[in-house]
């Protein structure tokens, strides 16, 4: 049902800067029983099993619709991305949520999947002397130089003979979530009983008094500021009895329902990570085989985790995860893809290989601790933005999507009793089914596992051995900190490496060109250069281009903003710049305000989570905010 919504109406919000000020207009309205935001492997588990439910065997509708009469419930999902596919993840799961739903799926129903076949973990020395490695760790290295006559050591790569249960995927499934999404979305669209758009942008949820009643579109035909320009049209108020929040860790209603309730007591997230990845061809005489899977650590720097992946017909996924506790002011996912890349042990089967796409997100590591409030009044939150990512067994797509699944047997449960959304009703129906899960009984296990890589990545690598062992009773002790609590300055990260008016005189010169420092630093301190084949080895912007298409459609608010400048001006390390995915932050003019260029941003979020300037008053929160957006990263096979 559709109808016009007054003049003055607008959604509640929790400060001045969260959204631009609404102008009051008319606004269209239209009512549905339920409304889902994110199209991901929560939305999409809770879809799934929901539709399965809404008829009778003999085909009638088992429910009626409150808002359209004579008809079964009205739900319908928004999602940013332009197409359902365009999810950036290369996965391996041991999938038992999904498989649950799909008891009789076969790997080859889906493009690019294909059961986990071998796995490995491997321990990657430095090859190039660059590396900033503990004593501990250089020691380590020595020894094990030392005795590779004695130990599973090629090329650089000490080949770890025991896997950890909780870590190995062994019986699992290999997959790209965006051709997954794509798989699940047909079944969903073919069936006809919910409905999913792409393409539209969920601004902000609706909040009456606490609660939830809807979310509200993103207004089109703006300047980059979020003013009505020529072709204004307001975003429609779709209001609904129960709202569906699995929006990620930085989907725009996620994180205001986050400002507006605040986190439940002790819970934070400071804990994440930037992924960035390839899916590449193989050359012809590539000896890896279907269902391979490397997880690697210790190099290109000891606190960056990579993987490899590998599909049929010679296509392989593979990546590193930049994690929140690798305190370099310069830290850049891309750089460090490439000389994860170029490592002895993975070149020889990457050398020849061809880029058929790029792409890169963050990722919420703070697991349960970073779990908000799970229901309110109208709403509920599942996926990875509630917390259920498993840090110990570095799991996130199969735990999303069975939180999906508890919802919707909990929303089943609560229309069959036609029991309204309340707090009360959503905790007994859903957050109590969550609890009794594995995934949550999981998630506990696992919840202070990383906490020793506070303290260094061998503590780190400890701790989580201590909490896998002995199912979360013991954990090496560390307390998360802000960025800015943190981050350590190019001069003293850089001492002894490179002199500090060396460094003001680099940044000088890379701030004229407009582009990022990292990669003048990093070759100044000892790492090699790119040798660039044109193929696999690409600058930034040629992954852009190569990789993906980045598209940002004219007549929107810009969705990265800098919220105070003179933050941005005392900030001495322009992180949010090191650290860019797609280079679409660049140095201002005169060394203030970075320039956002969205033509070129992916929506991965890395801005947010590394800025090193929080807002006065609110510790939690940084200088950028991340609103709702259009555009991004088009590639179906992330």
């Amino acid at each position: 049902m559709m109808e016009a919504i007054p003049r003055g109406i607008t959604v509640s919000m929790t400060d001045s800067n969260t959204e631009p000020p609404q102008p009051a207009v008319e606004r269209q309205r239209m009512d549905v029983d339920i409304v889902c935001v994110g199209f991901g492997p929560a939305n999409a588990g809770f879809l799934t099993t929901l539709a399965r439910q809404f008829n009778n065997p003999d085909g009638t509708p088992r429910f009626a619709s409150a808002v359209a009469p004579g008809m079964p419930p009205q739900v319908i999902c928004y999602d940013r991305a332009d197409d359902i596919g365009f999810g950036v993840s290369g996965v391996v799961t041991r999938a038992r949520g999904i498989r649950a739903t799909f008891p009789d799926l076969k790997p080859d129903q889906i493009p690019m999947c294909t059961p986990v076949a071998d796995e490995k973990v491997l321990y990657l020395l430095d090859p190039v002397g660059a590396s900033r490695r503990s004593t501990t760790l250089r020691f380590g290295d020595k020894l094990i130089r030392a005795l590779k006559w004695m130990l599973p050591v090629e090329r650089d790569a000490l080949d770890l003979p025991y896997i950890p249960p909780f870590l190995s995927k062994h019986g699992g499934l290999l997959f790209s979530l965006g051709q997954f999404n794509q798989w699940v979305g047909q079944q969903l669209m073919a069936g006809g009983a919910v409905q999913v758009w792409p393409a539209t942008p969920v601004a902000a949820p609706i909040l009456e008094n606490d609660r939830v009643a809807g979310v509200r579109l993103l207004d089109q035909g703006t300047d980059k500021q979020g003013k009505p320009d020529a072709g204004f049209m307001p975003g429609m108020d779709i209001r609904a009895a129960l709202t569906v929040v699995g929006d990620g860790p930085v989907g725009a209603v996620g994180m205001q329902l986050d400002h507006h309730f605040g986190l439940p007591p002790g819970h934070h997230a400071r804990d994440w990570a930037v992924g960035m990845k390839m899916i590449v061809n193989l050359r012809d005489d590539c000896e890896l085989k279907p269902g391979m899977v490397f997880h690697t650590f210790g190099y290109p720097e000891p606190e960056i985790f990579g993987f490899l992946y590998v599909y049929p017909d010679r296509v392989a996924s593979l990546g590193v995860f930049v994690p929140s506790w690798f305190d370099s002011p310069v830290r850049t996912s891309y750089r460090y893809l490439q000389h994860w890349m170029l490592h002895p042990y993975l070149w020889r089967h990457l050398e020849g290989a061809t880029l058929r796409s790029w792409g890169a997100k963050t990722l919420q590591e703070s697991g349960r601790r970073g779990e908000p409030w799970l229901a309110g009044n109208g709403y509920v939150r599942i996926g990875e933005g509630s917390g259920s990512t498993n840090v110990l067994t570095g799991s996130g797509v199969d735990e999303a999507w069975q939180t999906g699944v508890l919802l919707a047997e909990g929303v089943v449960e609560l229309l069959k009793e036609k029991k309204p959304f309340t707090r009360e009703n959503l905790e007994a129906a859903y957050v109590k089914r969550r609890r009794a899960n594995w995934v949550d009984v999981e998630n506990r296990i696992a919840e202070r596992s990383r906490d020793g890589f506070q303290r260094g990545v061998v503590t780190g690598l400890i701790g989580m051995f201590l909490a896998g062992i002995s199912k979360g009773r013991f954990a090496a002790p560390g307390k998360p900190l802000r960025p800015h609590e943190r981050l350590p300055g190019l001069a003293d990260y850089y001492r002894g490496r490179i002199p500090a008016e060396e460094i003001a005189k680099i940044r000088a010169e890379c701030a004229a060109k407009g582009a990022s420092a990292h990669a003048a630093l990093m070759e100044r301190a000892g790492w090699p250069a790119i040798p660039y084949d044109g193929k696999l080895l690409v600058s930034q912007q040629d992954a852009l281009l190569m990789g993906g298409k980045v598209q940002a459609p004219a007549g929107y608010a810009d969705h990265v903003v800098f919220l105070y400048p003179h933050l941005c001006e005392q900030c001495s390390t322009k992180l949010c710049i090191e650290v860019c995915s797609g280079q679409a932050i660049t140095p201002g003019p005169g060394g203030g305000v970075p320039a956002f260029d969205r033509e070129k941003c992916i929506h991965c979020g890395a801005c947010l989570w590394n800025c090193a300037q929080p807002l006065p008053g609110s510790p939690d929160r940084t200088n950028i905010e991340f609103r709702a957006g259009t555009g991004g990263l088009h590639s179906a096979e992330n």
